[in-house]
């Protein structure tokens, strides 16, 4: 029986601070607006974070629900508010 390493973004806020982190790396379009896809590429991908679209999903919602970020109703953007600022300092 072999057994799972649990996953390091299972947790939504963690799966949302790392989905913070990755915005705040990024230089903001229009308006502050991140394209989606520039935080979904590494979050996802083998050669970055490894996480799951599940993950992806739930560390957004999560992101969303605390005010750390806001998504652009067409879901091509999100942007950073401000108390994503401080989310790290904790």
């Amino acid at each position: 029986m072999k057994l799972m390493n649990e996953r390091p973004y299972s947790d939504p806020e963690a799966a949302a601070r790392k989905l913070t982190e990755l915005a705040k790396s990024i230089e903001a379009v229009q308006n502050g607006r991140i394209h989606i896809e520039k935080i979904n590429a590494p979050f996802l991908s083998k050669n970055g974070c490894k996480a799951t679209g599940f993950e992806f999903g739930a560390g957004i919602k999560y992101a969303i629900e605390k005010g750390w970020m806001e998504l652009h109703e067409s879901g091509a953007y999100v942007r950073l508010l401000s108390p994503g600022d401080n989310l790290m300092s904790r």
